[in-house]
């Protein structure tokens, strides 16, 4: 008896486990499930080890699309449009979810339209700067200048009133006689008297 006694404590104790392990697995059933993404990541954060808060924090985002606003509310965020939607609960509903993707149609539309604008307007610069360089005037290149004959003498240059040529009122034929005049006048007066005779 004391044989069996010994091989039935370890048998009892191994048939009470099983017998709690369902019990305990039900009694689940009063807990309180996370009502939205901003519960769910509470008490993900309260998980001890990185790895299963990064799990959690996952599922919740798996679970809940929408996010709490802060005045009460939701709000769905949709990467696509980078936009975002107000909804009623923490996950939209089939018919917000339909007006979501009715806008998400509306946005490729525009966007396919943008598009197709910008190619128009970069075709018409194209050709507007190939219009302009076809009607544009060639500019003749730069030539060599042909060779100046030497400047003639200033004695040359003057013009001659004493012959007549020249117009005795206008100033380009009285200027140089009165320069004439003017040296001749400081000649006399800073020559020395002895040169005075011998000329």
């Amino acid at each position: 008896m004391i044989a069996s006694r010994g091989a039935g404590l370890p048998v009892a104790v191994i048939a009470v486990l099983v017998l709690l392990c369902p019990l305990r697995a039900a009694a689940q059933w009063w807990s309180r499930a996370p009502a939205d993404f901003e519960d769910c990541a509470e008490a993900a954060g309260k998980t001890e080890s990185k790895e299963a808060r990064t799990a959690a924090l996952a599922e919740c985002n798996a679970k809940f699309a929408g996010r709490r606003k802060p005045g009460g509310g939701y709000t769905y965020y949709d990467f696509m449009q980078d936009r975002s939607f107000d909804i009623a609960g923490p996950n939209p509903s089939a018919e917000e979810q339909k007006h979501i993707d009715e806008q998400y149609t509306i946005y490729l539309e525009s966007q396919r339209r943008s598009t197709i604008a910008a190619a128009f307007a970069a075709k018409q610069q194209q050709q507007l700067q190939a219009s302009l360089k076809n009607d544009a005037p060639k500019v003749p290149l730069p030539q060599q200048r042909p060779k100046q004959a030497a400047a003639p003498a200033a004695a040359e240059m003057r013009p001659r009133f004493r012959n007549g040529d020249c117009a005795r009122q206008s100033f380009s034929c009285e200027w140089p006689r009165l320069s004439e005049t003017w040296n001749d006048f400081k000649k006399l007066l800073t020559s020395s008297p002895g040169k005075q005779k011998k000329s």
